[in-house]
Protein backbone atom coordinates (compact mmCIF):
# COMPACT_ATOMS: atom_id res chain seq x y z
CA UNK A 1 0.00 0.00 0.00
CA UNK A 2 2.92 2.20 -0.37
CA UNK A 3 4.28 2.20 2.93
CA UNK A 4 8.06 0.98 4.11
CA UNK A 5 6.53 -0.34 7.30
CA UNK A 6 7.41 -4.36 7.84
CA UNK A 7 4.60 -6.39 8.40
CA UNK A 8 3.16 -7.28 11.52
CA UNK A 9 3.29 -11.14 11.04
CA UNK A 10 7.21 -10.98 11.25
CA UNK A 11 9.01 -12.18 13.90
CA UNK A 12 11.01 -8.86 14.88
CA UNK A 13 8.39 -6.15 15.79
CA UNK A 14 8.10 -2.66 14.18
CA UNK A 15 9.37 -0.36 16.90
CA UNK A 16 7.96 3.27 16.67
CA UNK A 17 11.29 4.22 16.45
CA UNK A 18 13.37 4.42 14.04
CA UNK A 19 17.26 3.56 14.37
CA UNK A 20 18.26 7.38 14.34
CA UNK A 21 16.46 8.30 17.20
CA UNK A 22 16.09 5.51 19.65
CA UNK A 23 15.78 7.38 22.97
CA UNK A 24 14.57 11.12 21.68
CA UNK A 25 10.69 12.18 21.57
CA UNK A 26 8.59 11.44 18.00
CA UNK A 27 8.39 14.59 17.19
CA UNK A 28 11.79 16.49 17.51
CA UNK A 29 15.11 16.90 15.67
CA UNK A 30 17.84 13.96 17.35
CA UNK A 31 20.40 15.76 18.63
CA UNK A 32 23.85 16.11 17.03
CA UNK A 33 26.32 13.50 17.92
CA UNK A 34 24.25 10.58 18.07
CA UNK A 35 25.69 7.10 17.80
CA UNK A 36 23.95 6.41 14.79
CA UNK A 37 24.05 8.75 11.09
CA UNK A 38 21.19 10.89 10.55
CA UNK A 39 19.52 10.80 7.43
CA UNK A 40 21.06 13.29 4.95
CA UNK A 41 17.51 15.43 5.03
CA UNK A 42 18.07 19.17 4.51
CA UNK A 43 17.59 21.03 7.72
CA UNK A 44 14.82 23.40 7.95
CA UNK A 45 15.97 27.12 8.90
CA UNK A 46 15.62 27.85 12.26
CA UNK A 47 12.51 29.75 13.53
CA UNK A 48 12.74 29.46 17.45
CA UNK A 49 13.10 26.70 20.16
CA UNK A 50 9.21 25.28 19.98
CA UNK A 51 9.68 24.65 16.29
CA UNK A 52 9.74 20.67 15.92
CA UNK A 53 11.21 18.62 12.79
CA UNK A 54 9.00 18.08 10.18
CA UNK A 55 10.75 15.03 9.14
CA UNK A 56 10.23 13.37 12.71
CA UNK A 57 6.73 12.89 11.92
CA UNK A 58 8.16 9.65 9.57
CA UNK A 59 8.73 7.79 12.52
CA UNK A 60 4.77 7.78 13.65
CA UNK A 61 3.31 4.47 13.32
CA UNK A 62 1.61 1.79 15.09
CA UNK A 63 3.82 0.65 18.32
CA UNK A 64 4.30 -3.17 17.73
CA UNK A 65 7.12 -3.39 20.28
CA UNK A 66 7.01 -4.14 23.70
CA UNK A 67 6.09 -0.71 25.30
CA UNK A 68 7.39 0.55 28.73
CA UNK A 69 4.76 1.23 31.51
CA UNK A 70 3.62 4.60 31.14
CA UNK A 71 1.73 6.93 34.08
CA UNK A 72 2.18 4.76 37.22
CA UNK A 73 1.47 6.59 39.81
CA UNK A 74 -2.28 7.43 38.71
CA UNK A 75 -2.28 3.56 38.12
CA UNK A 76 -0.91 3.00 41.76
CA UNK A 77 -3.36 5.85 43.39
CA UNK A 78 -6.12 3.96 41.26
CA UNK A 79 -5.46 0.53 42.42
CA UNK A 80 -5.10 1.85 46.03
CA UNK A 81 -8.42 3.23 45.48
CA UNK A 82 -10.11 -0.38 44.59
CA UNK A 83 -7.86 -2.31 47.39
CA UNK A 84 -9.32 -0.02 50.29
CA UNK A 85 -12.74 -0.36 48.39
CA UNK A 86 -12.84 -4.16 48.67
CA UNK A 87 -10.95 -4.54 52.10
CA UNK A 88 -13.23 -2.51 53.73
CA UNK A 89 -16.34 -4.07 51.85
CA UNK A 90 -15.08 -7.70 52.82
CA UNK A 91 -14.86 -6.39 56.61
CA UNK A 92 -18.32 -5.08 56.37
CA UNK A 93 -19.60 -8.27 55.58
CA UNK A 94 -18.07 -10.06 58.51
CA UNK A 95 -18.26 -7.37 60.58
CA UNK A 96 -22.28 -7.27 60.08
CA UNK A 97 -25.33 -6.78 62.64
CA UNK A 98 -27.92 -9.33 61.49
CA UNK A 99 -30.47 -7.05 63.36
CA UNK A 100 -30.17 -4.03 60.83
CA UNK A 101 -33.36 -4.95 59.39
CA UNK A 102 -35.74 -6.01 62.70
CA UNK A 103 -35.15 -2.62 64.55
CA UNK A 104 -38.99 -2.23 64.71
CA UNK A 105 -39.08 -5.77 66.87
CA UNK A 106 -37.20 -4.48 69.48
CA UNK A 107 -38.51 -2.65 72.44
CA UNK A 108 -36.82 -0.79 75.09
CA UNK A 109 -36.28 -2.84 78.53
CA UNK A 110 -36.57 -0.72 81.51
CA UNK A 111 -35.04 -3.51 83.84
CA UNK A 112 -31.96 -4.06 81.35
CA UNK A 113 -31.68 -0.45 80.44
CA UNK A 114 -31.30 -1.92 76.41
CA UNK A 115 -33.62 -3.06 73.45
CA UNK A 116 -34.49 -6.74 73.38
CA UNK A 117 -36.01 -8.24 70.28
CA UNK A 118 -39.66 -9.60 69.63
CA UNK A 119 -39.48 -13.00 67.85
CA UNK A 120 -43.13 -13.43 67.18
CA UNK A 121 -42.97 -9.74 65.30
CA UNK A 122 -40.28 -10.78 63.27
CA UNK A 123 -41.90 -13.87 61.76
CA UNK A 124 -45.49 -11.99 60.72
CA UNK A 125 -43.20 -9.61 59.13
CA UNK A 126 -41.38 -12.63 57.09
CA UNK A 127 -44.33 -14.22 56.10
CA UNK A 128 -46.07 -10.76 54.84
CA UNK A 129 -42.85 -10.46 52.83
CA UNK A 130 -42.94 -13.81 51.08
CA UNK A 131 -46.72 -13.34 50.36
CA UNK A 132 -45.90 -10.04 48.47
CA UNK A 133 -43.01 -11.53 46.70
CA UNK A 134 -45.28 -14.52 45.52
CA UNK A 135 -47.86 -12.10 44.46
CA UNK A 136 -45.72 -9.81 42.25
CA UNK A 137 -44.18 -12.81 40.66
CA UNK A 138 -47.48 -13.86 39.62
CA UNK A 139 -48.85 -11.08 38.26
CA UNK A 140 -49.12 -10.57 34.44
CA UNK A 141 -47.71 -7.50 33.92
CA UNK A 142 -44.06 -8.80 34.87
CA UNK A 143 -44.32 -11.86 32.77
CA UNK A 144 -44.53 -10.18 29.79
CA UNK A 145 -42.97 -7.68 30.97
CA UNK A 146 -39.92 -9.85 31.31
CA UNK A 147 -40.37 -12.16 28.31
CA UNK A 148 -40.15 -8.87 26.28
CA UNK A 149 -37.00 -7.63 27.42
CA UNK A 150 -35.58 -10.78 27.01
CA UNK A 151 -36.34 -11.35 23.52
CA UNK A 152 -35.16 -7.82 22.72
CA UNK A 153 -31.96 -8.62 24.11
CA UNK A 154 -31.64 -11.34 21.64
CA UNK A 155 -32.68 -9.84 18.83
CA UNK A 156 -30.72 -6.80 19.58
CA UNK A 157 -27.61 -8.93 18.19
CA UNK A 158 -28.63 -9.48 14.73
CA UNK A 159 -30.45 -6.16 14.70
CA UNK A 160 -26.69 -4.45 15.57
CA UNK A 161 -24.81 -6.75 12.96
CA UNK A 162 -27.86 -6.36 10.00
CA UNK A 163 -27.56 -2.59 10.88
CA UNK A 164 -23.66 -2.82 10.23
CA UNK A 165 -24.23 -4.63 7.29
CA UNK A 166 -26.23 -2.31 5.86
CA UNK A 167 -24.24 0.81 6.81
CA UNK A 168 -21.23 -0.95 5.15
CA UNK A 169 -22.77 -1.19 1.76
CA UNK A 170 -25.73 0.98 1.32
CA UNK A 171 -25.45 3.81 3.03
CA UNK A 172 -26.19 6.33 1.14
CA UNK A 173 -29.94 4.59 0.66
CA UNK A 174 -30.21 3.53 4.52
CA UNK A 175 -29.21 7.59 5.46
CA UNK A 176 -31.65 9.10 2.62
CA UNK A 177 -34.77 6.39 3.12
CA UNK A 178 -34.62 7.03 7.00
CA UNK A 179 -34.08 10.70 7.47
CA UNK A 180 -37.66 12.03 6.50
CA UNK A 181 -38.91 9.44 9.65
CA UNK A 182 -36.29 11.84 11.57
CA UNK A 183 -39.35 14.10 11.66
CA UNK A 184 -42.55 11.89 10.87
CA UNK A 185 -42.03 9.89 13.96
CA UNK A 186 -41.54 12.60 16.51
CA UNK A 187 -44.69 14.18 15.02
CA UNK A 188 -46.40 11.03 14.87
CA UNK A 189 -45.80 10.27 18.40
CA UNK A 190 -46.88 13.87 19.63
CA UNK A 191 -50.52 13.35 17.68
CA UNK A 192 -50.96 10.23 19.14
CA UNK A 193 -50.63 11.08 22.36
CA UNK A 194 -52.67 14.72 22.12
CA UNK A 195 -55.36 12.42 20.71
CA UNK A 196 -55.28 9.64 22.69
CA UNK A 197 -54.69 11.58 26.04
CA UNK A 198 -58.05 13.70 25.17
CA UNK A 199 -59.94 10.44 24.30
CA UNK A 200 -59.04 8.70 27.40
CA UNK A 201 -61.36 10.68 30.82
CA UNK A 202 -58.16 9.80 33.18
CA UNK A 203 -55.85 11.16 30.97
CA UNK A 204 -57.58 14.53 30.13
CA UNK A 205 -58.90 14.83 33.67
CA UNK A 206 -54.69 14.39 34.99
CA UNK A 207 -53.64 17.45 32.01
CA UNK A 208 -55.92 19.70 31.15
CA UNK A 209 -56.53 20.93 27.49
CA UNK A 210 -53.98 23.55 27.75
CA UNK A 211 -51.10 21.71 29.13
CA UNK A 212 -51.95 19.44 26.28
CA UNK A 213 -51.56 21.96 23.72
CA UNK A 214 -48.30 23.18 25.37
CA UNK A 215 -46.65 19.96 25.21
CA UNK A 216 -47.64 18.99 21.47
CA UNK A 217 -46.17 22.65 20.56
CA UNK A 218 -42.84 21.97 22.59
CA UNK A 219 -42.70 18.91 20.82
CA UNK A 220 -43.22 20.62 17.25
CA UNK A 221 -40.63 23.03 18.01
CA UNK A 222 -38.14 20.32 19.12
CA UNK A 223 -38.68 19.03 15.54
CA UNK A 224 -38.59 22.10 13.80
CA UNK A 225 -35.12 22.77 15.55
CA UNK A 226 -34.16 19.17 14.25
CA UNK A 227 -35.54 20.16 10.43
CA UNK A 228 -33.45 23.29 10.77
CA UNK A 229 -30.40 21.23 11.58
CA UNK A 230 -30.79 19.08 8.56
CA UNK A 231 -31.46 22.28 6.49
CA UNK A 232 -27.84 23.87 7.56
CA UNK A 233 -25.88 20.63 7.52
CA UNK A 234 -27.28 19.34 3.99
CA UNK A 235 -24.26 20.10 2.40
CA UNK A 236 -22.37 17.68 4.40
CA UNK A 237 -24.82 14.68 4.57
CA UNK A 238 -23.01 13.51 1.34
CA UNK A 239 -19.69 13.60 2.78
CA UNK A 240 -20.79 12.25 6.18
CA UNK A 241 -23.00 9.44 4.40
CA UNK A 242 -19.24 8.33 3.12
CA UNK A 243 -17.11 8.67 6.69
CA UNK A 244 -20.09 6.46 8.18
CA UNK A 245 -19.43 3.90 5.26
CA UNK A 246 -15.57 3.51 5.68
CA UNK A 247 -16.01 2.93 9.44
CA UNK A 248 -18.52 0.87 9.14
CA UNK A 249 -16.40 -1.14 6.63
CA UNK A 250 -13.42 -0.79 9.28
CA UNK A 251 -15.45 -2.48 11.70
CA UNK A 252 -17.26 -4.98 10.13
CA UNK A 253 -13.03 -6.75 9.08
CA UNK A 254 -12.73 -6.44 13.09
CA UNK A 255 -15.75 -7.95 14.06
CA UNK A 256 -14.50 -9.33 17.46
CA UNK A 257 -14.81 -6.29 18.63
CA UNK A 258 -18.92 -6.95 19.31
CA UNK A 259 -17.60 -9.62 21.27
CA UNK A 260 -15.00 -7.85 23.24
CA UNK A 261 -16.25 -4.58 24.11
CA UNK A 262 -19.71 -5.95 25.28
CA UNK A 263 -17.98 -8.41 27.61
CA UNK A 264 -15.77 -5.59 28.78
CA UNK A 265 -18.83 -4.01 29.82
CA UNK A 266 -19.99 -7.22 31.89
CA UNK A 267 -16.75 -7.09 33.60
CA UNK A 268 -17.58 -4.12 35.08
CA UNK A 269 -21.36 -4.69 36.19
CA UNK A 270 -19.89 -7.22 37.75
CA UNK A 271 -16.88 -5.55 39.06
CA UNK A 272 -20.21 -2.91 40.23
CA UNK A 273 -22.27 -5.61 41.38
CA UNK A 274 -19.66 -6.59 43.80
CA UNK A 275 -19.08 -3.04 45.30
CA UNK A 276 -22.87 -2.67 45.57
CA UNK A 277 -22.99 -5.60 47.37
CA UNK A 278 -20.07 -4.28 50.13
CA UNK A 279 -22.42 -1.26 50.21
CA UNK A 280 -25.21 -3.26 50.90
CA UNK A 281 -23.65 -5.33 54.08
CA UNK A 282 -21.49 -1.76 55.14
CA UNK A 283 -25.09 -0.49 56.18
CA UNK A 284 -25.60 -3.06 58.53
CA UNK A 285 -22.35 -2.86 60.28
CA UNK A 286 -23.66 -0.96 63.67
CA UNK A 287 -25.60 -1.53 66.64
CA UNK A 288 -29.46 -1.03 68.23
CA UNK A 289 -29.50 1.53 70.83
CA UNK A 290 -32.17 3.47 72.71
CA UNK A 291 -32.95 7.32 72.45
CA UNK A 292 -34.66 9.19 74.64
CA UNK A 293 -37.27 11.57 73.32
CA UNK A 294 -39.20 13.21 75.87
CA UNK A 295 -39.17 11.08 78.47
CA UNK A 296 -39.78 8.05 76.20
CA UNK A 297 -37.17 5.51 75.41
CA UNK A 298 -37.04 4.08 71.44
CA UNK A 299 -34.93 1.67 70.03
CA UNK A 300 -32.98 3.28 66.63
CA UNK A 301 -30.27 2.25 64.47
CA UNK A 302 -27.07 3.76 64.78
CA UNK A 303 -24.55 2.81 62.04
CA UNK A 304 -20.92 3.04 62.71
CA UNK A 305 -19.03 6.30 62.29
CA UNK A 306 -16.37 4.58 59.52
CA UNK A 307 -19.21 3.85 57.10
CA UNK A 308 -20.57 7.31 55.11
CA UNK A 309 -16.39 7.80 54.75
CA UNK A 310 -16.82 4.26 53.25
CA UNK A 311 -19.90 5.31 51.27
CA UNK A 312 -17.96 8.24 49.44
CA UNK A 313 -14.77 6.11 48.77
CA UNK A 314 -16.86 3.61 47.36
CA UNK A 315 -18.74 5.74 44.91
CA UNK A 316 -15.55 7.77 43.91
CA UNK A 317 -13.97 4.49 43.16
CA UNK A 318 -17.19 3.65 41.06
CA UNK A 319 -17.15 6.81 39.38
CA UNK A 320 -13.44 6.50 38.57
CA UNK A 321 -14.07 3.17 37.38
CA UNK A 322 -16.26 4.22 34.60
CA UNK A 323 -14.49 6.74 33.07
CA UNK A 324 -11.56 4.60 33.22
CA UNK A 325 -13.62 1.32 31.39
CA UNK A 326 -14.69 3.99 28.87
CA UNK A 327 -11.29 4.77 28.35
CA UNK A 328 -10.03 1.38 28.48
CA UNK A 329 -12.50 0.79 25.24
CA UNK A 330 -11.84 3.54 23.55
CA UNK A 331 -8.11 2.39 23.56
CA UNK A 332 -9.07 -1.66 22.80
CA UNK A 333 -10.76 0.09 19.53
CA UNK A 334 -8.32 2.27 18.55
CA UNK A 335 -5.57 0.31 18.88
CA UNK A 336 -7.08 -2.66 16.88
CA UNK A 337 -8.45 -0.59 14.22
CA UNK A 338 -5.07 1.17 13.95
CA UNK A 339 -3.40 -2.08 13.41
CA UNK A 340 -6.01 -2.70 10.55
CA UNK A 341 -5.58 0.34 9.14
CA UNK A 342 -1.25 0.21 8.84
CA UNK A 343 -1.41 -3.32 7.44
CA UNK A 344 -0.07 -3.85 4.03
CA UNK A 345 -3.49 -5.85 2.78
CA UNK A 346 -7.15 -5.76 3.32
CA UNK A 347 -6.64 -8.43 5.99
CA UNK A 348 -6.99 -8.18 9.70
CA UNK A 349 -3.56 -8.53 11.63
CA UNK A 350 -3.37 -11.34 13.29
CA UNK A 351 -4.07 -10.98 17.28
CA UNK A 352 -4.94 -7.61 17.01
CA UNK A 353 -7.67 -7.44 19.64
CA UNK A 354 -5.23 -9.41 21.94
CA UNK A 355 -2.35 -6.98 21.46
CA UNK A 356 -5.12 -4.00 22.37
CA UNK A 357 -6.39 -5.80 25.50
CA UNK A 358 -2.59 -6.34 26.85
CA UNK A 359 -1.55 -3.05 26.38
CA UNK A 360 -4.64 -1.34 27.76
CA UNK A 361 -4.42 -3.47 30.98
CA UNK A 362 -0.48 -3.14 30.98
CA UNK A 363 1.47 -0.60 29.89
CA UNK A 364 -0.90 2.09 29.27
CA UNK A 365 -3.11 0.87 32.43
CA UNK A 366 -1.89 4.14 33.89
CA UNK A 367 -2.47 6.54 31.17
CA UNK A 368 -5.84 4.88 30.85
CA UNK A 369 -6.81 5.81 34.59
CA UNK A 370 -5.04 9.12 34.27
CA UNK A 371 -7.42 9.79 31.28
CA UNK A 372 -10.41 8.19 33.07
CA UNK A 373 -9.84 10.48 36.11
CA UNK A 374 -9.54 14.01 33.74
CA UNK A 375 -13.22 12.67 32.30
CA UNK A 376 -14.87 12.18 35.73
CA UNK A 377 -13.05 15.37 37.25
CA UNK A 378 -14.68 17.24 34.36
CA UNK A 379 -18.00 15.56 34.97
CA UNK A 380 -17.85 16.31 38.16
CA UNK A 381 -17.35 20.13 38.07
CA UNK A 382 -19.62 20.59 35.43
CA UNK A 383 -21.94 18.76 37.15
CA UNK A 384 -21.35 21.22 40.20
CA UNK A 385 -21.62 24.51 38.09
CA UNK A 386 -24.53 23.63 36.78
CA UNK A 387 -25.77 23.11 40.10
CA UNK A 388 -24.89 26.37 41.02
CA UNK A 389 -26.38 27.99 37.52
CA UNK A 390 -29.94 26.51 38.52
CA UNK A 391 -29.45 28.04 41.95
CA UNK A 392 -28.97 31.95 40.12
CA UNK A 393 -26.66 32.69 42.73
CA UNK A 394 -26.21 36.62 41.65
CA UNK A 395 -22.73 38.35 41.66
CA UNK A 396 -20.06 39.25 39.29
CA UNK A 397 -17.43 37.11 40.98
CA UNK A 398 -19.34 33.96 40.63
CA UNK A 399 -20.25 35.18 36.80
CA UNK A 400 -16.74 35.08 36.49
CA UNK A 401 -15.66 31.90 38.08
CA UNK A 402 -18.30 30.09 36.35
CA UNK A 403 -16.48 31.19 32.67
CA UNK A 404 -13.04 30.35 34.59
CA UNK A 405 -14.54 26.86 34.99
CA UNK A 406 -16.29 26.37 31.84
CA UNK A 407 -13.18 27.41 29.98
CA UNK A 408 -10.99 24.93 31.70
CA UNK A 409 -13.06 22.15 31.26
CA UNK A 410 -13.18 23.29 27.28
CA UNK A 411 -9.62 22.71 27.37
CA UNK A 412 -9.47 19.67 29.11
CA UNK A 413 -12.02 18.01 26.63
CA UNK A 414 -9.81 19.57 23.96
CA UNK A 415 -6.65 18.20 24.98
CA UNK A 416 -8.97 14.67 25.85
CA UNK A 417 -9.91 14.45 22.24
CA UNK A 418 -8.06 12.25 20.44
CA UNK A 419 -5.24 11.17 23.15
CA UNK A 420 -6.34 7.89 24.07
CA UNK A 421 -6.67 7.25 20.18
CA UNK A 422 -3.15 8.59 19.93
CA UNK A 423 -1.77 6.99 23.12
CA UNK A 424 -3.40 2.85 21.53
CA UNK A 425 -1.39 3.80 18.29
CA UNK A 426 1.97 4.59 19.87
CA UNK A 427 2.39 3.59 23.75
CA UNK A 428 3.49 6.77 24.79
CA UNK A 429 2.14 8.47 27.62
CA UNK A 430 -0.77 10.79 28.10
CA UNK A 431 0.85 14.46 28.59
CA UNK A 432 2.91 12.99 25.76
CA UNK A 433 0.54 11.83 23.68
CA UNK A 434 -1.78 15.15 24.03
CA UNK A 435 1.41 17.39 22.77
CA UNK A 436 2.42 14.93 19.81
CA UNK A 437 -1.55 14.46 19.06
CA UNK A 438 -1.72 18.84 18.58
CA UNK A 439 1.95 19.02 16.36
CA UNK A 440 0.38 16.04 14.26
CA UNK A 441 -2.70 17.98 13.57
CA UNK A 442 -1.26 21.60 13.85
CA UNK A 443 1.08 21.00 11.44
CA UNK A 444 -1.53 18.76 8.62
CA UNK A 445 -3.96 22.18 8.90
CA UNK A 446 -6.14 19.55 10.43
CA UNK A 447 -9.14 20.18 13.48
CA UNK A 448 -8.04 18.69 17.10
CA UNK A 449 -11.93 19.53 18.04
CA UNK A 450 -13.90 18.38 15.16
CA UNK A 451 -14.25 15.63 12.96
CA UNK A 452 -17.49 15.20 11.86
CA UNK A 453 -20.33 15.69 14.58
CA UNK A 454 -22.77 15.38 12.03
CA UNK A 455 -22.75 11.46 11.47
CA UNK A 456 -23.13 11.43 15.63
CA UNK A 457 -26.35 12.81 15.25
CA UNK A 458 -27.30 10.55 12.02
CA UNK A 459 -26.55 7.59 13.57
CA UNK A 460 -28.46 8.93 16.39
CA UNK A 461 -31.29 9.84 14.32
CA UNK A 462 -31.23 6.04 12.30
CA UNK A 463 -31.38 4.30 15.97
CA UNK A 464 -34.31 5.84 17.10
CA UNK A 465 -36.34 5.33 13.98
CA UNK A 466 -35.47 1.73 14.09
CA UNK A 467 -36.03 1.72 17.65
CA UNK A 468 -39.23 3.15 17.41
CA UNK A 469 -40.12 0.89 14.66
CA UNK A 470 -39.67 -1.71 16.83
CA UNK A 471 -41.51 -0.42 20.11
CA UNK A 472 -44.56 -0.41 17.72
CA UNK A 473 -44.13 -4.07 16.60
CA UNK A 474 -44.05 -4.87 20.17
CA UNK A 475 -47.34 -2.49 21.20
CA UNK A 476 -48.90 -4.44 17.97
CA UNK A 477 -48.07 -7.86 18.89
CA UNK A 478 -48.79 -7.35 22.86
CA UNK A 479 -52.08 -6.02 22.11
CA UNK A 480 -52.97 -9.17 19.89
CA UNK A 481 -51.80 -11.43 22.27
CA UNK A 482 -52.29 -9.82 25.81
CA UNK A 483 -54.84 -8.26 27.91
CA UNK A 484 -52.51 -5.65 29.12
CA UNK A 485 -54.67 -2.92 28.11
CA UNK A 486 -52.79 0.04 28.75
CA UNK A 487 -49.71 -1.33 30.38
CA UNK A 488 -49.03 -2.91 27.01
CA UNK A 489 -47.38 0.63 26.49
CA UNK A 490 -44.99 0.49 29.29
CA UNK A 491 -43.53 -2.75 28.05
CA UNK A 492 -43.23 -1.74 24.34
CA UNK A 493 -41.66 1.92 25.55
CA UNK A 494 -39.35 -0.12 27.84
CA UNK A 495 -38.56 -2.03 25.48
CA UNK A 496 -37.54 0.58 23.31
CA UNK A 497 -35.87 1.90 25.83
CA UNK A 498 -33.52 -1.59 25.88
CA UNK A 499 -33.27 -1.37 22.40
CA UNK A 500 -31.93 2.01 21.82
CA UNK A 501 -29.66 1.47 24.60
CA UNK A 502 -27.47 -1.47 22.62
CA UNK A 503 -27.94 0.33 19.40
CA UNK A 504 -26.58 4.08 21.03
CA UNK A 505 -23.69 1.53 22.42
CA UNK A 506 -22.73 0.31 18.67
CA UNK A 507 -22.79 4.29 17.63
CA UNK A 508 -20.41 4.85 20.51
CA UNK A 509 -17.98 2.25 19.08
CA UNK A 510 -18.67 3.73 15.38
CA UNK A 511 -17.81 7.01 16.68
CA UNK A 512 -14.53 5.67 18.07
CA UNK A 513 -14.03 4.11 14.59
CA UNK A 514 -14.51 7.43 13.28
CA UNK A 515 -11.68 9.02 15.62
CA UNK A 516 -8.85 6.78 15.27
CA UNK A 517 -8.94 6.25 11.20
CA UNK A 518 -9.00 10.37 11.09
CA UNK A 519 -6.07 9.79 13.62
CA UNK A 520 -4.38 7.27 11.34
CA UNK A 521 -5.30 9.36 8.03
CA UNK A 522 -3.69 12.45 9.71
CA UNK A 523 -0.33 10.23 10.36
CA UNK A 524 -0.63 9.02 6.36
CA UNK A 525 -1.02 12.31 5.78
CA UNK A 526 2.03 13.50 7.81
CA UNK A 527 4.32 10.71 6.48
CA UNK A 528 3.50 11.35 3.28
CA UNK A 529 2.23 7.60 2.66
CA UNK A 530 -1.41 6.13 1.46
CA UNK A 531 -1.88 2.69 3.60
CA UNK A 532 -5.85 3.33 2.64
CA UNK A 533 -6.70 4.36 -0.39
CA UNK A 534 -10.71 4.47 0.44
CA UNK A 535 -10.17 6.25 3.61
CA UNK A 536 -7.82 9.20 1.56
CA UNK A 537 -10.37 9.51 -0.55
CA UNK A 538 -13.07 10.20 1.89
CA UNK A 539 -11.14 12.30 4.94
CA UNK A 540 -9.25 14.83 2.35
CA UNK A 541 -12.70 16.21 2.00
CA UNK A 542 -13.29 16.90 5.30
CA UNK A 543 -11.53 20.10 5.70
CA UNK A 544 -12.81 21.45 2.45
CA UNK A 545 -16.41 20.76 3.63
CA UNK A 546 -15.92 22.63 6.93
CA UNK A 547 -14.60 25.83 5.25
CA UNK A 548 -16.78 25.91 1.78
CA UNK A 549 -19.79 27.37 3.46
CA UNK A 550 -17.51 29.24 6.40
CA UNK A 551 -17.78 33.08 6.43
CA UNK A 552 -13.72 33.04 6.89
CA UNK A 553 -12.74 31.13 3.18
CA UNK A 554 -8.84 31.44 4.37
CA UNK A 555 -9.01 29.65 7.83
CA UNK A 556 -7.96 26.37 7.13
CA UNK A 557 -6.49 25.75 10.62
CA UNK A 558 -9.65 25.32 13.23
CA UNK A 559 -8.53 24.61 16.86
Amino acid sequence: MGSTEEDTTTSKPTSLYDAASSTEPLLFKPTTGSAYPSPPIEEPPQSGPSESDPTQSLQISFNYGPRPFKDLPFLILFLLFVLCTFAFGIFSIFHRNGNYSNVSAFTYDSNSTSCVQDTSFLSSQLWVSETSFFALSSSSLWTYLVWTLVITSVLSVPICLLLLLLLKHYTKQIVYVLLPFFIIMPVFFDVYWFVACTLSSSCSDAFPLVYRILVLIFILLIVGVIVWIIVANWHRIELTVRIIGVASDALSRNLGLFLVIPLLTVGLLAYYASIVVFLVFSRFNGKIVAKESNGEYTCVWKQDSWVPAYFTLAILTMLWSLTSMVEAQVYVTSGTIAQWYFSKDDTKPHRSIRRSLRNAFGPSSGTICLSGLLVFVVRVVRAAVDSAREEDVPGIVNLVLRCCVNALMSAIDFLNKFTINFAAITGEAYCTSARMTYELLRRNLLSAVFVETVSTRLLAGVIFVLSSVYAIAVCAILKGVSDLGVNMYTVAALAWVLLILVLGFFVHVLDNVIDTVYICYAIDKDRGEVYKHEVHDVYFQLPISRNSRSSYPSRTLDV
